[in-house]
């Protein structure tokens, strides 16, 4: 039976597994990812349907929407069907659902923990093939005011101002820093760079009445607090 479905356009299948009208009867959570995709890319080729299209792009990232999320244009319009005009509409797809988890993350806006300050920054740093470092500037009540990206890099690297940080700090009013930055080969171990800044903007910190109070070091769905492990 599904071989038979499967040489059918979707507009011939059955109702219930048609994704746009499965969605409108029985609503978005009744989706697989791959109908979800299959709306988005709108049909398939002569060779299979939307539905069979999207579960290959699926496939070729272990069925991970987070991988999925980093295949750029020219990544996702190697796939038989998929042009750059499906690509992007792909991608701005995810992006939304990026920036609506991290609308939803900055909704809590006390940090009282290093996972609190995690949740506010990842879905900034965890899908990034670079390294990027950012600050989060809080209140007396360890309310975030501000976060703020403050250099890009490479794979291997990315360099911090304390001059830039402080001045920001500073014209922000901020009473306490968390520093954060990313390891895109996803490996949490801080380096000796990373542990010697710390320290370098720690003793300044201490000097300016701006406490450094954490630094992480963000993966897709991990984190590293320098606090936590003692290291700061």
């Amino acid at each position: 039976m599904d071989n038979y479905i499967n040489k059918l356009s979707i507009k011939q299948w059955a109702e219930d597994d048609r994704p746009r009208e499965k969605l409108l009867h029985k609503g978005r959570l009744a989706l697989s990812n791959a109908e979800l995709i299959a709306i988005l890319i709108g049909s398939g080729t002569k060779e299979e349907s939307a539905v069979d299209l999207s579960k290959r792009i699926l496939a070729s990232t272990n069925d991970n929407l987070v991988d999925l999320s980093k295949l750029s244009i020219s990544e996702l319009s190697q796939f038989h069907g998929i042009g750059p005009a499906r690509s992007i509409t792909i991608i701005a797809a995810l992006e939304l659902g990026r920036r609506r988890r991290e609308a939803q993350a900055l909704k809590k806006r006390t940090i009282s923990s290093s996972k609190d300050a995690f949740e506010v920054m990842q879905s900034a740093l965890a899908d990034l093939h670079y390294e990027e470092f950012w600050i989060l500037l809080l209140n007396r009540a360890n309310q975030v005011i501000t976060k703020v990206n403050i250099s890009e890099g490479g794979t291997a690297g990315t360099v911090a101002d304390p001059k830039k940080i402080f001045k920001l700090a500073i014209e922000n009013n901020a009473s306490g820093i968390i520093l954060c930055h990313n390891h895109p080969s996803g490996n949490m171990k801080p380096s000796d760079a990373d542990i010697k800044l710390t320290h370098k903007l720690k003793e300044a910190g201490l000097l300016l009445d701006l406490p450094i109070l954490d630094h992480l070091i963000i993966g897709d769905e991990k984190y590293l607090s320098f606090t936590d492990e003692g290291i700061l």
